[in-house]
């Protein structure tokens, strides 16, 4: 083996949203903790079937429930690829509070990072995490997300992500 690395012992990788979802309505992504988490990231897939700018918006609160849920104030690092179908390349963006996609017809991949520091620079009680989504307005566009949390120290089971 080389190196130390074990995905499931250093990252607790939780649901965002319950399966693939369609974008037709909105989607409030599942929140979660960062109290044991020294960095996140939120991973989100889109299939696109029709054309839309669909708008993402990180949110940090104070609870997973979500309490006092609002939009993060700071730039944060995110990566996107607008064509998984054919390309695999990820491309940094401009850090930003929001991320809009390419209004077209494609599978799409987007990286939202949360730095823990950050979020407590915007209020001291935010400590969970999560993102909206506005509605394509499209039943046959879908969106499935995932978060992985770095925990603060690598084990077999990390702690939960869901509770507060």
């Amino acid at each position: 083996m080389i190196g130390n690395l074990s995905l499931p012992q250093c990252y607790k990788i939780v649901d965002a949203t319950a399966g693939p979802v369609t974008t037709n309505g909105g989607v409030t992504c599942d929140y979660v903790s960062l109290k044991n988490y020294k960095k996140a990231w939120l991973v989100l897939q889109f299939t696109q079937a029709v054309g839309h700018a669909t708008l993402i918006t990180p949110m940090v609160a104070t609870a997973v429930a979500p309490t006092g849920a609002v939009a993060i104030t700071f730039a944060t690092r995110i990566w996107a690829n607008e064509a998984t179908g054919t390309d695999d390349t990820l491309v940094r963006q401009t850090d930003a509070v929001t991320y809009t996609l390419t209004n077209d017809i494609a599978k799409k991949q987007v990286i939202i990072e949360f730095d823990p520091g950050e979020i407590v620079g915007q209020g001291m009680t935010f400590d969970c995490i999560g993102c909206v989504i506005t509605t394509s307005g499209q039943g046959t566009n879908f969106v499935s997300g995932q978060y992985f949390l770095e925990a603060q120290y690598q084990q077999a089971t990390p702690p939960s992500a869901i509770v507060d």
